[in-house]
């Protein structure tokens, strides 16, 4: 049955954040022969899960003390993302990576304003929410709109040199708690943060994945740049959005740059 009270969303791949540490002691006692094979099974098996329309799989290297390495797993399942996981458990590079923290998640379009305007369309049509016709129509609605949407919800991962990672709650204090607010409060203050995004479309790259029932967090964000002065920018404005200011609480930030595969370890310094 669809709520009016919340708004409805689109799902698309389902993503794995994987952070890691590289054991670097264990690592320099191999020898330089262990070292170059090691690391060119990695850059292959890598390389090889970009798999197209199916899914792909992005590297790139932490900056700071949080950990050197971050893949990023777009697939069409969870079940596929398991076995990303355990391929890279496979590798044996992976005996030498401490793994730091990861994100479970899928990507989600939030449709606020949509969620509104079909209700009101099938309340002009006379439809009682909650009927079976009700409950049909709604469903045919959102499926055009799914229609409409697929690049963004299967989106390839951007050729971008820099990326930020984020997750983040909104608040459920009291006094600040942002489930409780009302439909067309929640709508208008997500209408605003999102035309605060939009100004940055040409600059930075925003994809919004969804953690609730998956992870500790209950949405992630990923942004990727061409220069990380970017990203600077576009959290710190947003910030002053009240949907930001007021009711959201945000976790570790991971920042990064895209490394090719082939380079997997020379950008750690090995």
């Amino acid at each position: 049955m669809h709520d009016p009270r919340v708004p409805e969303t689109l799902e698309g791949w389902s993503v794995l954040h994987q952070m890691f540490r590289v054991r670097w002691d264990a690592w320099r006692e191999l020898a330089a022969e262990a070292r170059s094979r090691i690391a060119s099974e990695a850059a292959d098996a890598l390389q090889a899960m970009d798999q197209g329309e199916t899914g792909t799989t992005a590297l790139s290297t932490l900056l700071g003390h949080k950990g050197e390495l971050m893949l990023l797993h777009f697939r069409r399942s969870f079940d596929a993302l398991q076995a990303a996981q355990l391929q890279v458990s496979g590798l044996g590079l992976s005996r030498y990576l401490e793994a730091t923290t990861s994100y479970v998640s899928v990507v989600e379009l939030g449709m606020y304003e949509m969620t509104a305007q079909i209700h009101g369309r099938l309340a002009e049509k006379g439809l009682a929410k909650g009927s079976p016709e009700f409950e049909k129509a709604f469903d045919a609605e959102m499926e055009e709109q799914r229609r409409r949407v697929v690049g963004r919800l299967f989106q390839d991962v951007p050729k971008r040199r820099y990326v930020c990672f984020y997750p983040m709650n909104k608040k459920r204090k009291v006094g600040e708690n942002w489930f409780l607010l009302d439909f067309d409060s929640r709508s208008k203050l997500m209408a605003e943060h999102g035309r605060t995004g939009m100004t940055f479309g040409g600059k930075v790259t925003q994809l919004i994945t969804v953690g609730l029932g998956f992870d500790d967090w209950e949405w992630g964000v990923t942004l990727w740049a061409r220069n990380p002065e970017f990203l600077k920018d576009i959290v710190y404005r947003m910030r002053f959005d009240e949907a930001s200011a007021r009711y959201a609480e945000f976790g570790p930030f991971y920042v990064s740059y895209v490394v090719p595969p082939a380079q997997v370890l020379e950008h750690c310094r090995v």
